[in-house]
């Protein structure tokens, strides 16, 4: 669950702040990204644990009510469902701070569980127990299911070398220069952070996020740069998380990575037109009226 707290400016060490406006509003990367798919069209099943809580029991009907597949959630009676205070300041920048809750008891059953679903595709971010992620990754690789690793939240001493080869690994700005050192701020820096991720982890894709600079793919031979689509800034929660889905999804349906950057920078310039984590992800139909309005070549 996040908890949207709307304020002027972030307070520094000692300063109170009075804010505009709260809310409690569905969240979760991972949830975010189950929703992104669910909401574009796609069939997707969400591997997840919750607390027996009202939040719990919120996020639940969200997600069926999203038409999203929930037979492999959990409910943990023994700790709360997770929580995210999100700070939101007036140029639409967050700032969030995670309460793992349930999600740190998510394990190799819930995963190998899951995988009973047969999916297309595994995609995965890491506000879950690391050997739950490297364990879901090596099964499926074993069956031979693409797995696409949204790179987030960042955290240094993550081991990426344990992940194995994946199809598509895609850090923004900041977990990139966590991971690598380097911050991708132009084609040169973008270049020498993929370079630096090679060297810890294999991919077929490396996707950098980069935010109002849209995002840059590097495949080991080439690389290309896709820019976003001009609409206003409000909130940018959420915006990666969807934007890693409809990769993940456009991904899976064509083939085409160049084909999924465009629509995932489409889908991500829409989140962050509108304020909130699940409220602002677009359905099928608000996606395929802006690339209508916006005169963008892409054909769903």
């Amino acid at each position: 669950m996040d908890l949207d707290a709307r304020l002027e400016k972030v307070p520094a060490g000692g300063q109170t702040v009075v804010g505009d406006e709260y809310e409690y509003v569905p969240g979760g990367k991972g949830a975010n990204s189950a929703l992104t798919v669910a909401r574009l069209g796609g069939e997707v099943i969400f591997c997840a644990r919750l607390g027996s809580d009202s939040a719990g029991d919120r996020l639940v009907s969200v997600y069926r009510e999203n038409g999203i597949d929930t037979r492999f959630i959990a409910r943990d009676p023994s700790v709360p469902t997770g929580l995210a205070v999100i700070l939101i300041d007036a140029s639409g920048q967050n700032r969030i701070v995670v309460y793992p809750g349930a999600n740190m008891r998510l394990g190799r059953g819930d995963v190998e569980y899951a995988f009973s679903s047969i999916p297309d595709a595994l995609m995965m971010q890491l506000e879950i127990p690391v050997e739950t992620v490297l364990f879901a990754a090596e099964y499926g690789r074993k069956k031979n299911i693409p797995v696409i690793i949204d790179a987030g939240p960042a955290m240094k001493d993550f081991p990426l070398e344990e992940l194995g080869p994946v199809e598509i690994f895609s850090p923004n700005e900041t977990e990139c220069e966590a991971y690598t050192g380097i911050r991708p701020a132009g084609t040169e820096t973008c270049l020498q952070a993929v370079l630096a991720l090679e060297k810890r982890i294999k991919a077929r894709y490396y996707v950098l996020k980069l935010g109002g600079r849209g995002c840059y793919v590097y495949d080991g031979k080439y690389q290309k740069s896709f820019m976003p689509y001009d609409t206003p800034v409000v909130d940018t929660t959420a915006a990666g998380d969807a934007f890693t889905a409809a990769l993940t999804m456009e991904y899976i349906r064509s083939g085409d990575i160049s084909r999924a950057c465009v629509f995932a920078n489409i889908v991500g310039s829409m989140v962050v037109s509108k304020p909130g984590a699940s409220t602002s992800i677009p359905t099928a139909e608000e996606v395929e009226r802006f690339i209508g309005e916006m005169g963008i070549k892409f054909r769903m």
